[in-house]
């Protein structure tokens, strides 16, 4: 990667913790990542945009950064999660589905298919998420979530 992409990785990685919870690229309640990284709306699929090389490099850093689980918890699409609310999810895990909670794994292979592997929830929960989960109310919790879950 260049030094500019390298910034809008940066960037991109700094709004996923801003906004706490988004989409990967689907449409929906929230914003997606796909369009923040292409700078505008997208339609149709992101591998058409000029931005879609960049789109591909960027989602799988953020699909092994240590701070962002991948599951389908929006509208059962592939939905990012920053650690920074984690604890939250985890205090209203039970209103929000624990299946919707699965971390997604995607793994990319040399014939240039997807497969998806899950990991039920709550393994992928650290032990101090769990903890801070128990200081919060339900009220605190989803007001740290976006509208369409509460």
């Amino acid at each position: 990667m260049t030094r500019a992409d390298s910034n809008l990785t940066k960037l991109t990685r700094a709004w996923v913790e801003d906004q706490g919870v988004v989409l990967q690229s689907a449409h929906g309640p929230i914003p997606n990542v796909a369009e923040f990284i292409a700078g505008e709306p997208i339609r149709g699929s992101w591998w058409g945009h000029t931005a879609g090389t960049m789109i591909y490099e960027i989602l799988n850093l953020l699909d092994d950064d240590d701070d962002i689980v991948t599951t389908r918890l929006v509208n059962a699409k592939i939905t990012l999660i920053h650690a920074r609310v984690w604890p939250a999810i985890v205090r209203v895990s039970d209103r929000l589905g624990t299946q919707r909670l699965c971390a997604v794994h995607q793994e990319h292979t040399e014939s240039g298919a997807h497969r998806n592997h899950e990991e039920p929830y709550p393994k992928w929960v650290p032990t101090d998420a769990m903890t801070a989960a128990s200081t919060l109310s339900e009220v605190e919790a989803f007001a740290l979530l976006p509208a369409c879950l509460r």
